[in-house]
């Protein structure tokens, strides 16, 4: 086997539990490794530590699959973590009917670089590293064991994978396309679901019980949906009894998604939706103009930093439409911001829309922090899973 020998002091972090390897925490390989192969990870004392996925272009060298130096990575090693995973999710009363919802969330599941997301009988898969690429049928068939669905759709296509020095890759691997559109029930709502060409996997998953908390403010209030995608937060506060709801985003394909969801839920008033296709930054800037004011503002914005060294433009970004956010909210009214970076985390993002209170000179306080449901579990040793972050913030 063939084994990667760290420098000396660099072993800390796996005691630590933390499964990725960094390239500066490489002092050398023993014998040769293909992307994904499986390696002994040992320290410069010899004791082996862990077993890990090679992968030679990433800045991330090896994502430990076990660290039980002994353990087998097979294919009923991927049966058994699949199984674990679906276990956690079915022992939680709270994800009970849900028909969209995460069942492997990489590296907090034991399965580094590994995200599969259910929508009734269909998965969308999302493989981003070099160890499950090379253990793609392995994982697919695992999946379809444990869940029985009609069809998994994989969506390999994310910009990581050009770190690992992988290709897209995407395509039907069990089962064929439905031969009707895929659209799940959320909490009430039909949503649909495009898992071919929708972001991330088809849709927002981590964002479920934030929307469900939208439903639960919206009762006759005015409601601003900033980068609306295709319209779940503003469902669910017409489902709310909302007065009223805008709802921005630049893409028309996604507002034409949106209004097509509006259309199949007829019990929802739909005279009450307004949909406007504009940069967010932009219609702000008007609306403050205009003078106009809401009673609910939410703030779901694209991912301004994918890693820390955009953290510095992203947070002016944040900043900005927090600002815009505090200067159209009603007194006594609700923001809901968010932030999907992972090179902004939750101390700076609460330093950023505390800044943009103080710039809109209004008196705020946290009455929640936001973040992804629990089938977007965190493992305590990897931080980095938590990469959505949330507040519901009052002002005065």
């Amino acid at each position: 086997m063939t084994e990667l020998i760290l420098k000396p002091g660099k072993e800390r972090s796996l005691f630590r539990r933390h499964p990725w390897i960094f390239e500066g925490s490489v002092a050398h390989l023993n014998g040769r490794a293909r992307p994904g192969d499986t390696v002994d990870v040992i320290d410069d004392n010899g004791r082996r530590l862990a077993r890990a996925a090679w992968s030679p272009k990433s800045q991330i060298r090896a994502r430990v699959w076990s660290f039980d130096p002994d353990a087998i990575i097979d294919d009923a090693f991927f049966k058994r973590r699949v199984a674990e995973a679906l276990a956690r999710r079915e022992a939680m009363p709270q994800l009970a009917g849900q028909e969209g919802m995460r069942l492997i969330h990489g590296e907090s599941d034991g399965l580094p670089g590994v995200i599969a997301d259910r929508y009734g009988d269909t998965i969308c898969l999302q493989l981003t590293a070099a160890g499950p690429d090379k253990w793609r049928n392995a994982i697919v068939g695992a999946l379809v064991k444990a869940t029985g669905v009609a069809r998994i759709y994989e969506r390999s296509d994310s910009d990581v994978r050009g770190l690992e020095g992988l290709e897209p890759v995407t395509g039907w691997v069990h089962g064929e396309a439905p031969e009707a559109k895929l659209s799940i029930d959320e909490n009430g709502v039909r949503l649909g679901v495009d898992v071919v060409g929708g972001h991330k996997t088809g849709f927002y998953l981590d964002q479920r019980d934030n929307r469900l908390l939208t439903r639960d403010l919206a009762k006759g209030k005015s409601v601003l949906n900033c980068f609306c995608y295709t319209g779940g937060f503003s469902l669910q506060a017409l489902a709310g009894g909302a007065a009223s709801v805008v709802s921005i985003d630049s893409s028309g394909p996604a507002l034409a998604g949106a209004q097509a969801n509006l259309a199949t839920n007829p019990q929802l008033d739909a005279s009450r939706a307004e949909w406007l296709e504009a940069d967010v930054f932009e219609a702000l800037r008007v609306f403050r103009k205009e003078g106009r004011r809401f009673d609910l503002i939410v703030l779901d914005p694209p991912k301004f930093a994918p890693s820390a060294a955009h953290a510095d433009r992203a947070a002016r970004a944040y900043k900005d439409i927090n600002l815009l956010g505090f200067r159209l909210l009603n007194p006594g009214g609700y923001l809901m911001t968010y932030s999907c970076s992972g090179g902004i985390g939750l101390e700076l993002f609460q330093k950023i829309v505390a800044g943009a209170a103080v710039d809109a000179g209004r008196d705020a306080r946290i009455l929640r922090r936001l973040s992804a449901g629990p089938d977007h579990p965190i493992a305590l040793h990897f931080p980095e899973g938590e990469y959505l972050k949330g507040l519901l913030v009052q002002a005065d």
